[in-house]
């Protein structure tokens, strides 16, 4: 008997999953505005929903595998990336003081890797990488090897597929072999998202001078829509009769589409072509996603097993049965996520890397 919760921190909401026994009890998603007043109201949830054996904490851009307990200064650092002197963004800093209070109230709580600290993705694809896909993504990918593998009636072992992860805030695309995660693209690193500008031109970087993190919230298909209330659902009913949002859209599904293109190289012969995350949800920009996903393999959206809380938090939930020694104790064994190891500022190659590193303790 292993009863478990996964958590993810996403852009608009904070997700939760438990499993008890492979069995859903807990399935809830709050606004992110609401866990950055009120961070208390998780650890009210996890409280309610005790015994718990095992917790998969908010990991921002990863940690290999470390318990709570082990979490100071250096592991908030690099789970969130933010200099001392910009700690502005409000879900940002209720994020922090939520894993301060998991710690504080002894919760069995792990924090799990990105996709750039697992040892299946070979050094050179890291080569001046930190956001290859963050631990929610890489919860998401969990979620679609237990997916492929139940579908097709494979074992975890011979799954093979290219993960588009379409969110609110961020997309993301990995690519799985042999059950073990190969390569990826992150939400800073990849094509424009929803909200966010993606892999930012370096000349624009140098124009802009120093930036806030803010600024990586900033730029995407909302902004180019010209409208930064805009839903998803709204942009893609108005991008027909309005010329910007046209543009916006074109340019959100063209991203996702050359994403996928590039991690052919790293997953040669996918089984399938999976998407998920929130903007899939919108049926009409999935059907436009998928028809030119088409021209690379089968496509369809990853399957859930939760109502309410969206893939990363339902994957986070395997991984934390895995961790238990639960029925998923398999699937973390041949993703390697126990062998995960490093930090995701070791394959910087810039001459002030060093310098950069012992800014943080590294």
């Amino acid at each position: 008997m292993v009863r478990v919760v996964g958590i993810d921190p996403g852009t608009r909401s904070f997700d939760l999953c438990g499993i008890d026994s492979g069995k859903v009890f807990l399935d809830t998603s709050i606004p992110s505005t609401e866990i950055a007043e009120n961070p208390r109201s998780v650890i009210d949830i996890l409280k309610a929903a005790l015994p718990l054996n095992a917790i998969v904490a908010p990991s921002g851009y990863g940690l290999p595998l470390t318990h709570i307990s082990e979490i100071g200064q250096r592991e908030h650092f690099l789970t969130i990336l933010v200099r001392p002197d910009d700690l502005k963004i409000s879900v940002l800093k209720g994020l922090r003081k939520l894993v301060n209070m998991l710690k504080e109230e002894k919760f069995n709580a792990f924090f799990i890797p990105g996709v750039i600290h697992m040892p299946t993705v070979p050094e050179c694809r890291k080569v001046n990488k930190i956001d290859m896909g963050t631990a929610d993504k890489l919860s998401c990918a969990a979620l679609a090897i237990h997916d492929q593998s139940q579908r097709l009636g494979i074992p975890y072992g011979q799954t093979s597929f290219i993960l588009a992860e379409v969110g609110f805030g961020y997309n993301a695309v990995i690519a799985v072999q042999n059950g073990q995660i190969v390569d990826g693209i992150g939400g800073t690193t990849g094509g424009l998202g929803f909200l966010s500008i993606g892999g930012m031109d370096g000349e624009l970087a140098y124009l802009l001078g120093g930036f806030t993190k803010e600024t990586l919230f900033q730029g995407g298909a909302v902004y180019v829509a010209g409208d930064r209330t805009i839903s998803p659902e709204k942009l893609v009913e108005e991008a027909g009769v309005d010329r910007m949002k046209g543009i916006a859209l074109e340019a959100f599904v063209e991203s996702v589409l050359k994403s996928v293109a590039a991690m052919t190289i790293s997953a040669e012969h996918p089984l399938e072509i999976l998407v998920s995350g929130r903007i899939s949800r919108v049926e009409k920009i999935y059907e436009i996603i998928s028809e030119g996903l088409s021209n690379f393999g089968r496509v369809r959206k990853v399957g859930r097993f939760a109502e309410f809380s969206k893939e990363a938090a339902q994957g986070a939930a395997l991984i934390a049965d895995g961790i238990a020694g639960g029925r998923f104790k398999e699937l973390v064994e041949v993703m390697k996520l126990r062998e995960a190891k490093g930090t995701v500022l070791d394959y910087i190659y810039l001459p002030h890397a060093d310098a950069l590193r012992r800014t943080y303790g590294l």
